[in-house]
């Protein structure tokens, strides 16, 4: 979680600024939702999921709850905040990659994606992190992943805030429609820093991805998963600005295991016997 990670964003805002993450979004403020992942992770899941590879991990702060649950290896496209992550969880594996192309060659037993599918900007790209994520995935296995929907989207506004080290940063984050129909919203980013009398001002224009719930449910049946859905509404409460309301899905989506294994004949007949 921690502010919202933005498509196309600038190699700055997640490499040069990266360091923010820690002042801006400490980890303890989102372990609660975290919690709630490994949950439903665990509640779908027809193995026992002891493995989890996370795609666009960021700086590790969701690993904090995650490593408590799974073996972790996290994927990220910026050194800056992988550095971050290596540092904060030493017991999880990091590696630099793209979700969209990484292939690591092992399955895990659960793959997630809790803040990061926004980097998506076109239905192509978004299929292959999809397809990424079904490679890495053992049968029986889940895929989480949180994301915004076309149909839930509002023009908000948020700003985010902290200190620490004698350093006070703010960031202020306004979200726009590209317009009817488009696959992408823009997010216009301000960072302020300031050190003493000190201040220095960033702005940066991102771009995420937005498509209909109808895509999204479309493209993980056709990469062969059985979803299921449900919402997260408050998650950024505290940081949205007016009558903003920022709702996100939560998909959580099973690999089928092999016709004729030994689980999948356990599964027909528990089926049978409720």
């Amino acid at each position: 979680m921690g502010t919202k990670k933005s498509a196309g964003a600038p190699r700055a805002a997640y490499d040069e600024m990266a360091w923010v993450e820690k002042i801006v979004a400490p980890p303890e403020e989102y372990a609660e939702e975290t919690e709630h992942h490994c949950r439903l992770i665990k509640a779908r899941s027809r193995v026992e999921p002891k493995t989890l590879l996370h795609l666009g991990c960021g700086a590790g702060g969701n690993d904090r709850t995650f490593k408590k649950c799974f073996k972790v290896t996290g994927v990220d496209i910026s050194r800056g905040m992988l550095e971050i992550a290596r540092k904060r969880n030493p017991g999880a594996s990091y590696i630099h990659g793209d979700m969209r192309s990484v292939r690591l060659g092992e399955r895990f037993d659960a793959v997630a994606i809790p803040d990061s599918i926004g980097y998506m900007t076109t239905l192509r790209d978004l299929r292959r992190a999809v397809e990424t994520s079904r490679r890495h995935l053992k049968p029986g296995g889940v895929l989480l992943i949180v994301a915004l929907v076309r149909e839930d989207f509002r023009e908000n506004n948020f700003v985010y805030t902290g200190s620490g080290k004698g350093v006070r940063v703010t960031i202020f984050e306004n979200n726009g429609s590209a317009g009817p129909g488009k696959t992408t919203y823009d997010a216009v980013i301000v960072y302020l820093v300031r050190r003493g009398a000190k201040v220095e001002a960033r702005t940066e224009r991102h771009v995420q991805g937005l498509f209909p719930l109808a895509a999204w449910l479309a493209t993980l049946r056709a990469a062969g998963f059985d979803v299921r859905r449900t919402k997260i509404g408050h998650a950024y409460d505290r940081f949205l600005q007016g009558d903003g309301k920022y709702v996100q899905r939560v998909f959580v989506c099973r690999m089928p295991l092999p016709p004729g294994s030994r689980a999948a004949r356990a599964g027909v007949r528990n089926s049978r016997g409720k």
